[in-house]
């Protein structure tokens, strides 16, 4: 990138590589260095959690924050009533108020670990575009808004193009998404001064959209800057696992198994993933990715630390340490583990292990189940499970389920 910025949001973005685009790079930095800049990011509410995918823009608006401009967390609770098209081959189901509601709610703790919420200057304002949208006139937001968008340039958006090109249905309600995210856009800025928006680079056009309305409309001048679309080294998308998404909520996955995921990180990615999801300095972050050996096992257990404990705090991290030590260094059973408890009244019949394994998170199917143990890498208090017609009986129990060396689980008795 040879322009070199001066604000210090961008030197920070750049260096610790947040960037893949922006509209105006010169003219984002002029505005950033003129005064505090409010920007946004919208997150629709399709689950009850963001999770490890959304945070590197969870960290972006850390940042912003610490550089002394203001966050804007934007709810989608009208624009989840729609469903983003990008990139996805199928329409999102429709939710409910009251899904959409609860879903908020529960995305709304997340944020609260990582920005300062008030009424300051800098500090973070959340918000939520039903407040605007579920209002709307049609006839006059067509009139108004939609007479500002050509829909020769909109099919013309990869989002739009590559389900087109594949054939698959791109309904008329995922059509209007675009527009309304476009309009969210121009009303941040008529309301609260919002800048810029921040987002995915599948988020490019969208953007792009909203920067061309607010001028047209508005006359103001907007920018947009978008992250990469992370990969892991091996070529994994970031936030999955074997066992599922990794969820930013202790009550959807608890703070061990986010930290054990941390743990897991691939030799290849600690300097890079230390950069984007922590606030180590980039000299320890680089000096950390060119440890080698078991040397570099540390800087994952220091990446594990960190990550964690600014989602789920300090005492959090420092306890899931412990039971990763517990575990693995003494063979004992961390009381930190995932916990599957059986009912006494089931537990009396038993249960065959095969299930056991699967309800635990430690295999998606029973077929994943039994091929885990016909290669050996299932194991039931360290030893090694060979039968899959195994049935487990109440007085077995607790007893602790492993998967491999680093995945295990607690099957406990009711009461």
């Amino acid at each position: 990138m040879s322009y070199q910025p001066k604000s210090q949001f961008l030197h920070v973005m750049i260096e610790r590589g947040f960037v893949a685009g922006c509209t105006d790079l010169e003219g984002l930095d002029a505005a950033l260095l003129a005064g505090t800049v409010p920007a946004y990011i919208g997150y629709d509410a399709t689950a009850q959690s963001l999770h490890v995918g959304h945070l590197l823009n969870i960290m972006m608006l850390r940042w912003l924050q610490k550089t002394g401009h203001k966050p804007l967390t934007l709810m989608g609770g009208g624009t989840t009533k729609v469903g983003d098209p990008s990139f996805r081959s199928d329409e999102r189901p429709l939710l409910g108020p009251d899904q959409i509601a609860a879903n908020i709610a529960g995305m709304k703790g997340v944020f609260a670990k990582y920005l300062t919420y008030g009424s300051g200057t800098s500090d973070a304002l959340m918000l939520d575009n039903a407040e605007w949208l579920d209002g709307l006139n049609y006839l006059e937001f067509l009139r108004d808004i939609g007479r500002h968008f050509s829909v020769n340039r909109m099919l013309s958006f990869e989002s739009v193009k590559s389900r087109i090109d594949r054939e698959q249905s791109l309904s008329f309600l995922e059509f209007n998404y675009m527009i309304l995210q476009a309009y969210d856009f121009l009303e941040l800025n008529r309301r609260y001064g919002c800048l810029l928006q921040m987002g995915g680079s599948d988020q490019w056009g969208n953007i792009v959209n909203g920067i061309d309305l607010t001028r047209r409309v508005a006359e103001n001048e907007i920018y947009g800057l978008t992250t990469p679309l992370l990969t892991t080294s091996d070529g994994r998308k970031m936030g999955k696992s074997s066992g599922g998404a990794i969820w930013l909520n202790s009550e959807m996955l608890s703070p061990y198994e986010f930290w054990q995921f941390w743990r897991n990180t691939t030799d290849a990615d600690v300097e890079r993933f230390a950069k984007l999801y922590t606030e180590l300095p980039v000299e320890e972050c680089a000096r950390l990715g060119a440890l080698e050996g078991s040397e570099i096992n540390e800087a994952k257990i220091i990446l594990a630390n960190e990550v964690t404990g600014l989602c789920h705090g300090r005492k959090a991290a420092e306890a899931a340490h412990a039971t990763a030590r517990e575990v693995f260094e003494k063979g004992g059973v961390g009381e930190d583990l995932p916990t599957l408890t059986l009912p006494r009244s089931e537990a009396a019949e038993g249960v065959s292990i095969v299930q056991l394994i699967v309800r635990s998170g430690l295999a998606k199917s029973g077929k994943d189940a039994k091929r885990l143990i016909a290669e050996g890498g299932a194991r039931m208090d360290d030893a090694t499970i060979t039968d899959p017609g195994l049935v487990v009986v109440a007085e077995a129990l607790p007893l602790k389920l492993s998967a491999g060396r680093k995945r295990h689980a607690i099957i406990a008795l009711e009461g």
